[in-house]
């Protein structure tokens, strides 16, 4: 059976193997330390080297998404505004 990538919005799980990667630091966030960590029902694991650990936790800072929806929809619908 093929490993499955799947989105659980809210959801929780028995266990959880996070992954912590060297990353960019905007993705290297409290909050989805926080996501990871309060998934797990009953094991967490977390992979990944201690500072960058340890940076996830004081980063506090988040980014505003800039994803252009509300572009898209305003004209997709061609009344351009929504």
């Amino acid at each position: 059976m093929p490993l499955q990538f799947i989105k659980h919005s809210g959801s929780e799980f028995d266990v959880v193997i996070m992954c912590v990667p060297k990353a960019a630091p905007m993705l290297l966030t409290r909050n989805l330390l926080y996501t990871g960590i309060t998934r797990a029902r009953e094991l967490l694991i977390i992979i990944g080297d201690s500072r960058t650990l340890g940076y996830m936790i004081k980063n506090v800072d988040s980014k505003k998404r800039n994803t252009g929806l509300k572009y898209k929809l305003c004209h997709a619908t061609g009344t351009g505004d929504f």
